[in-house]
């Protein structure tokens, strides 16, 4: 399973002795994985100072999770046809996601535990902001690229009553430049394109004999050119429209046609050149934040640990990786068991819910004897 439990007790020989219990539970029942989850000291600050950072923790734990979900998402898009390939490209130093979280071992450079928490805190918390400022900035002005490119690329798909014609026509489909003729082009079903060849020249007069030619087709019909003159052209277009033959409005404009390609070239170059450098800035910027929340998970885990536990600070953070998600519930049931003395009442509530206690809503399993948290890599899946 792409999920991990990470977990903690008091560092007492009563709870070493329960972290013991559970490993040998959970290993012959073959429950989860377990590993010790190193989390340094830090400087604790007061009690005050830790109930503030508990609450800023969680918000942050929210939005560097959406974070990278956003940029696992974005890396998809902008991959597009490598979509199999994802995966390789969102690391965390290097390294798998489920690897990294598995070794997880605290970046002493990024974030000193000299600081005062508050301080690593704050560190983590701007270098998030900013990932996210940039991440803005770069998505958008791809985006935008690209939503040009998509829409100019629609303009050449569909039927041939929407479609643009600047890459079916050329020059020589049609009179210019004339004072009295004038080039047409004229939808047929190809059920009546026998029809169309019959009846063309008599639809009105001063059409120029033999002047159709089919120059592209649809599954439903096909675009037939047709020569004319001039002071006829309204009254063909009523006899083609009453023979469900339609004349498909279009004026040949050299120039123009030429802009639209070269901006169909010119943004095909563009997204090409901004494709290689916005996907290595999110291959290190994704590894960044998801190393940094990794680290809030930890330092979570110790400010819910003091919290909990009381100074001095002394715990030990275990890390579970389930074997399989029809296992859960049989793991849950185990650690409540094994830790239900730290906590005998909310434990009881977890195991039996006609067990009432303040604040814990009945069946939510909200809240544990032991502290608690969860890291689902599926969602980056």
């Amino acid at each position: 399973m792409s999920e991990f439990w990470l977990i903690s007790a008091p560092g007492d020989k009563e709870n070493l002795q329960a972290l013991e219990r559970m490993n040998t539970v959970t290993s012959k029942s073959n429950l989860s994985h377990n590993t010790k989850f190193s989390i340094p000291d830090f400087k604790v600050g007061t009690l005050d100072s830790l109930v503030g950072l508990s609450d800023e923790l969680g918000k942050l734990d929210t939005f560097a999770e959406s974070l990278i979900k956003r940029m696992a998402q974005t890396v998809a898009d902008v991959m597009e046809d490598s979509e199999g390939k994802v995966q390789e490209n969102l690391l965390a130093n290097g390294d798998n996601l489920t690897s990294f979280v598995s070794h997880f071992e605290w970046d002493m450079a990024k974030y000193p535990t000299k600081q005062t928490l508050v301080s690593v805190v704050d560190t983590v918390a701007k270098q998030l902001a900013q990932i996210e400022a940039d991440l803005k900035s770069r998505t958008a002005t791809y985006s935008a690229l690209k939503t040009a490119l998509e829409n100019l690329e629609k303009r050449s798909t569909g039927n041939l009553f929407t479609r643009t014609l600047s890459d079916i026509v050329s020059k020589e489909d049609f009179v210019l430049d004339s004072e009295y003729l004038v080039t047409l082009l004229v939808i047929v079903p190809k059920a009546s394109y026998a029809q169309w060849q019959k009846t063309y020249e008599s639809l009105s007069d001063m059409v120029v004999p033999r002047s159709t030619k089919l120059i592209a087709e649809d599954p439903e019909g096909g675009l037939f050119t047709v020569t004319l003159f001039r002071r006829v052209m309204d009254d063909f277009k009523t006899k083609a429209k009453e023979n469900k033959f339609m004349v498909r409005e279009f004026y040949y404009d050299e120039k123009e046609i030429k802009k639209e390609r070269e901006e169909m070239t010119r943004l095909l170059s563009d997204k090409k050149q901004q494709y290689g450098p916005l996907l290595r800035w999110l291959k290190v910027n994704f590894s960044e934040a998801f190393t940094a929340w990794i680290h809030i998970k930890a330092l979570r885990v110790f400010v819910e640990s003091v919290l909990r536990y009381g100074l001095p600070v002394n715990f030990q953070a275990v890390l579970l990786q389930p074997h399989k998600k029809s296992a859960t519930k049989r793991l849950r049931e185990v650690l409540n068991s094994v830790f239900r003395h730290l906590d005998e009442v909310a434990a009881a509530s977890v195991l039996d819910a006609s067990v009432e206690i303040p604040g814990l809503q009945l069946g939510s399993q909200d809240y544990f004897p032991y502290v608690y948290f969860r890291i689902d890599l599926s969602l980056l899946d």
